[in-house]
């Protein structure tokens, strides 16, 4: 199995990272603020006014070390890829697999279940913890509902519409799952986001789907072209179709977890001119570092029946998606949580 690597979260605005040696340096000013060992790094993830040497980024790409850089509040803007990896032949398949709506389907429609399964699981977890609701068991029937109408969904259109009916039910009662920690959510909203609940879940998604392009390019297969979300220009369509797998079991409940125990706090959000909500810089890194505390915790796969840092669950997932297209399994296995 792949070894879990360190990413590093760039945060502290006009820092300048290079190369010396075999190292990677960040610096601000003339002051050092780390210098790190390249062969113990993955990712970098650069957040706003973040500058890299050019050398810097050519080894990033020889190492295949993913360099990304998103706004200070984490939009995405670019990243820095070296050359492809894997097998040329295998891309060509997911290309034609792409253009084949049968096909698609046929993945779609696992990604699309696996994502309302989950969350289904997450609700139905609430209950056994803290005890029964009439709206959390209203909506994990109707999610039950989903999950039958997507054994039968013959079209894309037709899933994502699914998909659609699903999250409504799931976020619907997702205020539920907050406890006595003084946040309210009234929906998902994200362009901007407008509370901290929800530009919370926009950062976290984020983040994991930059691990999920990152585990699609390092088995060979192309993030930007997708069976789930159609190709649109700079959207990496596949990485976001894996992401609807981790959404639930991963984002959802790691934010719940910094809420409900309260390691944020409604005084770490700052709302700005536009109704856009913020994480203050300080709340930003304690979110950080407890995400690179939660990635190295261990789980049983469910298909792999082998334990895995959470980190790697990207990569196990692309592992098995390579392998299906590739022909050496029948189906598909997504992730599901119990």
């Amino acid at each position: 199995m792949k070894k879990l690597l360190n990413t590093l979260y760039i945060t502290k605005q006009e820092s300048y990272l290079h190369k010396e040696r075999e190292t990677i340096v960040i610096k601000n000013g003339k002051d050092k603020l780390g210098q790190f060992p390249a062969i113990n790094i993955a990712n970098i993830l650069c957040f706003g006014q973040i500058s890299v040497s050019p050398f810097l980024m050519g080894y990033c790409g020889e190492q295949n070390i993913g360099l990304a850089f998103y706004t200070q509040y984490g939009k995405f803007l670019a990243r820095v890829q070296g050359k492809q990896a894997g097998n040329v032949l295998l891309r060509r398949v997911q290309y034609r697999w792409a253009d084949d709506e049968e096909k698609s389907v046929s993945i779609a429609r696992l990604m699309v279940a696996a994502k309302i399964s989950n969350g289904r699981s997450v609700l139905m977890r609430e209950m056994r913890n803290h005890g029964k609701s009439t709206a959390l068991d209203s909506a994990v029937a109707k999610l039950e509902v989903s999950l039958r109408r997507v054994q039968h969904a013959q079209s894309l259109g037709e899933l994502m519409g699914i998909e659609g009916d699903a999250a409504a039910t799931y976020f619907g009662v997702f205020n539920e799952l907050l406890r006595g920690s003084g946040f309210a959510f009234g929906g998902r909203v994200r362009r901007p986001p407008t509370d901290p609940i929800n530009a919370l879940l926009s950062y976290v998604y984020t983040l994991i789907t930059h691990e999920c392009s990152s585990a699609l390019q390092g088995v060979g297969l192309d993030p930007y072209v997708g069976f789930l979300h159609q190709d649109r220009p700079g959207r990496q369509s596949l990485a976001l179709g894996l992401l609807e797998e981790f959404r639930a079991p991963w984002a959802d409940r790691f934010v719940l977890t910094l809420i409900n125990r309260k390691q944020l706090k409604i005084k770490d959000f700052t709302t700005e001119a536009s109704g856009a909500v913020r994480l203050k810089d300080d709340a930003r890194k304690t979110l950080l570092i407890a995400w690179q505390e939660r990635k190295q915790v261990e789980i049983m796969h469910p298909y792999l029946e082998e334990q895995v840092p959470i980190g790697l669950l990207p990569h196990c997932q692309a592992m098995l998606l390579a392998r299906h297209i590739r022909g050496d399994t029948e189906y598909y296995p997504p992730y599901l949580v119990k």
